[in-house]
């Protein structure tokens, strides 16, 4: 049965002590919103429905970044003694976006109406995940509900600033193409085609690269609108059948591993996130074989996917993890080692945490050496697309010249 739209109510009234109150909350209907406030100690004199603009501006949306700070601010108001219901209020207050904001007041009205945090957590599945919140709700279990926030917060982050190193990554290639293939368009279109108009008046044969050149600006000229849509159109299947098809996802995520210099860094990237994703649930108590789930759901990588799922498999069966591991012949012996001595001291979660930390900070250092290289090699490219559209143009005035 689906739950009721919530709906946002004002409300003004007087708290425990008899002083006046007034605020906003959101509920399913007015008599709902009663109940909340009087679990929450104050007794309502007027609640009304908050009116919503005919035009109302667009929310930011909210990312994956803001999640991980929102988990940072709940454990550090934890951590500073102050109750759960009233840590919500006060992250609430200091956030920018309103409608990570309104979430945040929804977990406040679920849990101050008896809810668990966790199940609060479960009303939002496309903001916390399944394995959010089966470490929270370990937590909760556990009476560690703020050490968990610290250690899931920390997770959070550590996995961002891998996303953002790989986007780093992949960034600089695509720019390079992109301007490349922007700047060329560009003389084609609009540089050539003058040079051309002066060329028709010399009444000479010319150079055949120069004739190559002006071939491809009138075949750009006539049909740039279709190679554009077709470009767009072309992306947009792509992500389609990826998302749809498994096969295609595969080939395509085994594909990347296979990039120079690029697969390398997204290989190192996938075994940080194993390990750290690893280490976090292991220490949160979550039972290895259901870790390892949760391990294969944050690998980001078909093919890494399928092989940790096979690990998995071989656990259940009471293959040790280190020899399960190596098995799979595509993780890195580093790996294989570092779960060995974690297996055998008993410190499983630690051995995982530093072998993240070093994958990690390989991933930061091979990042910063490719921007570094691709830096001059971006101008090296742009030289050699203008000079050699320049050249071709300035061929026939040259010889011409020479003839003089």
């Amino acid at each position: 049965m689906p739950e009721p739209r919530q709906k946002s109510f004002s409300y003004r009234g007087r708290d425990r002590h008899g002083k006046p109150v007034d605020g906003e909350l959101t509920s399913a209907d007015r008599e709902t919103a009663r109940s909340q406030l009087r679990r929450q100690g104050i007794l309502a004199t007027a609640i009304r429905p908050l009116r919503e603009p005919l035009f109302k501006a667009r929310d930011k949306p909210i990312k994956a970044a803001d999640v991980a700070i929102l988990t940072r601010q709940l454990a550090t108001m934890m951590r500073a003694g102050i109750p759960l219901v009233q840590s919500f209020d006060v992250v609430a207050d200091g956030l920018d976006n309103p409608a990570l904001a309104r979430v945040v007041m929804q977990l406040r009205d679920d849990v101050s109406a008896g809810n668990s945090f966790t199940q609060a957590l479960q009303k939002h599945p496309k903001l916390f995940d399944p394995l959010y919140c089966s470490l929270i709700g370990a937590g909760e279990s556990a009476g560690a509900l703020e050490s968990m926030l610290s250690r899931v917060a920390t997770y959070r982050e550590k996995s961002e600033q891998l996303k953002a190193k790989i986007k780093k990554a992949l960034a600089y290639p695509t720019f390079v193409v992109l301007v490349a293939v922007v700047v060329t368009s560009i003389l084609l279109i609009k540089v050539v085609p003058v040079f051309a108009d002066t060329f028709a008046s010399f009444g000479a044969e010319l150079p055949p690269f120069t004739q190559w050149v002006m071939r491809l600006s009138s075949a750009l000229q006539a049909n740039w609108w279709w190679l554009l849509a077709l470009a767009v159109a072309g992306g947009w299947g792509l992500r389609q059948l990826r998302l749809r098809s498994a096969a295609f996802a595969f080939a395509l995520d085994r594909l990347a591993l296979k990039l120079p210099i690029v697969g390398s860094i997204l290989e190192r990237a996938i075994v940080a996130r194993f390990a750290r994703t690893l280490a976090t649930t292991f220490a949160a108590g979550v039972p290895l074989v259901e870790a390892l789930n949760s391990v294969a759901d944050a690998a980001g990588n078909a093919l890494y996917r399928q092989h940790i799922l096979q690990i998995r498999d071989d656990v259940t069966t009471g293959i040790a993890l280190h020899r399960a591991v190596r098995a799979r012949k595509l993780f890195p012996s580093l790996l294989e080692q570092m779960t060995a001595i974690g297996e055998e001291s008993g410190a499983l979660d630690d051995m995982l945490e530093k072998t993240a930390e070093h994958f990690e900070q390989s991933v930061d250092n091979s990042v910063d050496s490719l921007t570094a290289l691709l830096e001059p090699m971006i101008m090296a490219v742009l030289g050699i697309v203008v000079g050699g559209l320049l050249f071709a143009m300035y061929l026939p005035i040259f010889q011409l010249g020479a003839i003089v």
